[in-house]
């Protein structure tokens, strides 16, 4: 990961095609709320399906507490439509098959040459992009926990 990628930080307006081909900032999709953006490995991984099937449980609670979800996988429109209904998530997937952020982030996970996915993380940004939390989910067990999510919102929205 970059090394400005971090607390206190603020993260790249990236602008890709969400789940319908429409072409998305992220700022667009944070608007004024706390954001739980995930970088994915892509469909193809049951770890990603095991970890976002947590957040599709728990998302009832993400809405009603204004608080915005987004994944990013390296998978194309197709891909990314079928992970997403695969899932039932009701949140924007976006798609990045160019590797853009892959690239742009330093993200590369050399370990599948075949898939070419990025390092899975998964960021907490409050208003404006700002980095409140990172998690390196290279190992599963780095992933945050809803617990853990649910914890750091509670003391982004402390603030």
């Amino acid at each position: 990961m970059r090394p400005d990628i971090r607390a206190g930080a603020n993260f790249p307006d990236y602008e890709l095609p969400d789940h319908e081909g429409s072409f998305r900032r992220l700022s667009e999709l944070q608007g004024s709320n706390p954001l739980v953006l995930h970088l994915s490995r892509g469909g193809f991984d049951p770890k990603e399906h095991r970890f976002l099937r947590h957040l599709v449980d728990a998302y009832p609670d993400f809405r009603v507490a204004y608080t915005r979800i987004v994944v990013i996988s390296t998978d194309n429109q197709l891909e990314t439509n079928e992970f997403r209904d695969s899932l039932g998530a009701e949140w924007p997937f976006l798609s990045d098959p160019e590797r853009t952020l892959q690239r742009d982030l330093d993200i590369k996970e050399y370990t599948d040459p075949v898939h070419d996915p990025m390092i899975p993380h998964t960021f907490v940004l409050e208003p404006g992009l700002q980095v409140f939390k990172v998690y390196n989910g290279y190992w599963y067990w780095g992933r945050p926990s809803v617990d853990e999510l649910r914890l750091d919102l509670r003391s982004l929205l402390r603030k």
